[in-house]
């Protein structure tokens, strides 16, 4: 496995099950040069055996290493970001549920569902987009749905990465984020408002924007339901003192980016 391998199985499953947009997004954005994703992103909850670290493993075992730390109180959520030391590879920003800090009801339902989960099945790297490793009622949904939105995503659809992101600074036509903005908004696409569409400033040296997710189908024990799936992210980054782009998160900015699955 290289990480060129790995990047491409998770861009198959997520134009195919998360984010089936994402295809006329490329369209819409790439001319003579095939477009470079800054980013992935992925979720999962902070239980063994499904904890960050299990995420991170396959990544690292290609040459990842971790580059940031990152707390969204609100949400209960801790993340970190990897990179490689081949600046064209994509970043990976991986997050967790603090799931210990949840409602009893939450942590009851999320236990359910990592009890089927094989540990065995968490090596490797083929669970990273294999999808949902449990069964899941839409009851259950709903009721996390009601305190973590984000809970609710990651039991309804399991593993793959919610987005990927467009590097703006590379892009022919269009030489920042809110042009990027414009012109999706232009053709019908839905753009993430919370924080505003743009999120961050050259002062925080990145800016970022995304669409608002796709909707698809998810199967549960007692049926399909349409739902908020994966969306596609946009990010320009601005150089640093010492004329290198910065290749960080932005904790503020990141915390709206999550939004963008919301219903």
């Amino acid at each position: 496995m290289t990480p060129d391998r790995l990047f491409e199985s998770l861009w198959n499953d997520y134009i195919e099950r998360l984010c089936p947009s994402a295809g006329n997004v490329h369209k819409l954005l790439q001319r003579n040069e095939p477009l470079i994703n800054d980013h992935i992103a992925l979720r999962t909850f902070s239980l063994s055996p499904v904890a960050l670290d299990v995420l991170a493993k396959p990544f690292i075992e290609l040459g990842y290493q971790e580059a940031g730390d990152y707390l969204f109180e609100s949400k209960k959520l801790l993340a970190k970001h990897y990179e490689h030391p081949d600046v064209t590879q994509p970043k990976v920003f991986i997050s967790q549920l603090k799931v210990e800090e949840c409602s009893e009801q939450l942590q009851q339902i999320v236990q359910k569902l990592v009890e089927q989960v094989n540990p065995n099945e968490m090596q490797g790297e083929a669970f990273l987009y294999a999808g949902r490793p449990w069964q899941l009622s839409h009851n259950d949904y709903l009721l996390l749905a009601e305190e973590s939105e984000y809970a609710a995503w990651l039991a309804a659809h399991g593993y793959g990465a919610n987005h990927f992101t467009v590097s703006v600074n590379q892009l022919e036509l269009f030489d920042d984020v809110q042009q990027v903005n414009d012109h999706l908004s232009s053709v019908g696409f839905v753009i993430n408002q919370a924080g505003g569409e743009v999120k961050g400033s050259p002062e925080v040296l990145l800016e970022q924007s995304s669409t608002m997710a796709d909707k698809v189908q998810v199967e549960f024990d007692d049926g399909v339901v349409l739902l908020p799936g994966g969306f596609y992210e946009f990010a320009k980054r601005y150089p640093m003192p010492n004329g290198e782009l910065y290749r960080g998160f932005v904790a503020a900015s990141a915390d709206k980016i999550f939004e963008s699955t919301n219903s």
